[in-house]
C-alpha cells in the first residue's frame, strides 16, 4: 500500500486512551484517537491530515477523519484548565507523551501491530478496577477531579474505586482554590457527560467526598467535606437528592436532562436559579429543573410527601392541578405534560392518574368554541379557565 493509499504509511503511530482501556474492557468502543510521534505538522499536512486542534497539533485523517495527534508535554503556566504551556516536536517520547495524561488507565498505547506500551501500569490497575493518577502532575490540571469523578460514575458498577493516593490529591485540589479557575462551560460539559453514565449519582458523591462539590456547586453540597474516604468505592452521598435521579420511568432513565431535574427540583427558586447561571446551563436542563419544581409543589400540596392518595374532585386538588398547568406553560406546550406525569408516577401513582385524566378531559374544552358563543378578549380567557376547572372537577368526581 502506497503512502498516497494510506496516510498514516512511514509514520510511527499509536492507538492511545479511552480505545485501549475499553477495548480491554470489554466496553463499547465509540472513537478512536491517536498519537503520533517523530512527527511535525508539516510532515501531517502533506501527508494530507488537515489541521483541527487550537492548543495544540491534532489532525483528522483524510479518511477515516480519526484524531491523530502530534506527541506532546504540558508544562504548567498558570491557573485552570488552560494554564499550560504546550511542546509537540519529534523530540517527545511516546513515554512523555503518556506521562501527561491524567490516570494509568488513560495513559495506555497500542501499535497498530498490536502491541501494549503501558508504562505506568494501566493493565494493571484496569484489572485492579482501580482509578489511579499517573504522576504528582495531576494537580497541575483541576479539571482532573471531575474527570475522575466522571470515570467513577461510569465504571463504578463493575467495581471499580478511586486509589487512596489519588483521593488525597483530589481533595488538595479542592482546598487550593484551584478549582475556582474553572470555566463553567468545562464543568458542565463533565458533568453533562456524568449524567449520562450508568451511575450518576456517584460523580457527585465523589465530588463530595473530597470537597469539591461545595467549591463548584455549594446548592448540591451538604457542606461536609471528608479528605480522607475508607471506602472509594462508595463515598458518602452529597445530598439526599442524589436518590431521585434513579426513580425515573425506565424509558426514561438514561436522560441526563430529567437526571439533573430530579436532582434539583427540591431546591428552593433561588438556589436554583444560582446554580443554573453559576454553571451556564442550557436551557432545556433549567426548564427540567423548573417543571419538576412545579410537579413536585403540585404533591406537596395536594397529598405531601409520600402518595396517601387523594381525595379526587376537591377544589384543592382540582385547584392545585389547573395551577400546575399553567405553571408548565402546559396549555400551550401540551408536550410536557406526559414525561411529568410519568414522573409524577414515580412518587405519587394515583395523583399522576388524576393529572392524566384532568388534562385530557381540560383539553376537551375548545376556545374555538367559546368564541363561536360570543366570548372576547378577557372575558374569553376567564370563561376558559372557568370550563376547564369545571371538567376537571367532573372527571376526578
Amino acid at each position: 500500500m502506497s503512502e498516497q493509499q494510506d496516510a498514516c504509511a512511514g509514520l510511527e503511530v499509536y492507538r492511545v486512551g479511552g480505545a485501549v482501556r475499553d477495548a480491554r474492557l470489554g466496553w463499547p468502543v465509540k472513537d478512536t484517537d491517536w498519537v503520533v510521534v517523530g512527527a511535525t505538522a508539516e510532515d501531517m499536512r502533506r501527508r494530507g491530515f488537515r489541521p483541527v486542534g487550537r492548543d495544540f497539533p491534532v489532525f483528522l485523517h483524510p479518511e477515516s477523519h480519526e484524531e491523530y495527534a502530534l506527541a506532546r508535554t504540558e508544562r504548567k503556566s498558570g491557573h485552570g484548565y488552560t494554564g499550560f504551556v504546550v511542546h509537540a516536536s519529534p523530540d517527545v517520547t511516546l513515554e512523555e507523551d503518556l506521562e501527561r495524561r491524567d490516570l494509568t488507565i488513560n495513559a495506555m498505547a497500542e501499535s497498530t501491530d498490536g502491541r501494549l506500551c503501558d508504562p505506568f501500569g494501566g493493565l494493571a490497575d484496569l484489572q485492579a478496577r482501580r482509578l489511579r493518577h499517573v504522576s504528582s502532575a495531576f494537580v497541575e490540571d483541576p479539571l482532573r477531579v471531575l474527570r475522575t469523578a466522571r470515570f467513577l460514575a461510569r465504571y463504578h458498577e463493575l467495581g471499580f474505586t478511586i486509589a487512596e493516593e489519588t483521593w488525597a490529591l483530589m481533595a488538595e485540589l479542592a482546598a487550593s482554590g484551584e478549582l475556582a479557575h474553572l470555566v463553567a462551560e468545562r464543568v458542565w460539559t463533565e458533568t453533562e457527560k456524568a449524567l449520562g453514565e450508568p451511575s450518576p449519582a456517584v460523580y457527585f458523591q465523589a465530588l463530595e467526598a473530597c470537597g469539591a462539590l461545595r467549591v463548584l456547586m455549594p446548592e448540591l453540597s451538604s457542606g461536609q467535606r471528608e479528605a480522607s474516604v475508607d471506602d472509594a468505592s462508595a463515598p458518602r452521598a452529597a445530598c439526599g437528592a442524589l436518590t431521585r435521579m434513579t426513580q425515573l420511568p425506565e424509558a426514561m432513565a438514561p436522560s441526563p436532562r430529567w437526571r439533573w431535574g430530579r436532582l434539583v427540583e427540591a431546591l428552593g427558586g433561588e438556589a436554583r436559579a444560582a446554580l443554573a447561571e453559576r454553571l451556564k446551563l442550557p436551557k432545556r436542563y433549567r426548564e427540567s429543573g423548573e417543571q419538576l419544581a412545579r410537579t413536585r409543589e403540585l404533591r406537596l400540596v395536594v397529598q405531601g410527601e409520600g402518595d396517601r392518595g387523594t381525595d379526587r374532585g376537591t377544589d384543592r386538588e382540582v385547584a392545585a392541578l389547573m395551577a400546575w398547568f399553567e405553571a408548565i406553560d402546559g396549555w400551550r406546550r401540551g408536550e410536557r405534560v406526559a414525561p411529568l406525569v410519568a414522573i409524577l408516577h414515580q412518587d405519587s401513582p394515583s395523583l399522576a392518574d388524576d393529572a392524566d385524566r384532568a388534562f385530557k378531559a381540560a383539553l376537551g374544552v375548545e376556545p374555538r368554541d367559546l368564541v363561536g358563543e360570543g366570548f372576547q378578549g378577557g372575558a374569553l380567557g376567564r370563561e376558559l379557565s372557568r370550563r376547564r376547572y369545571r371538567a376537571i372537577e367532573t372527571a376526578l368526581a
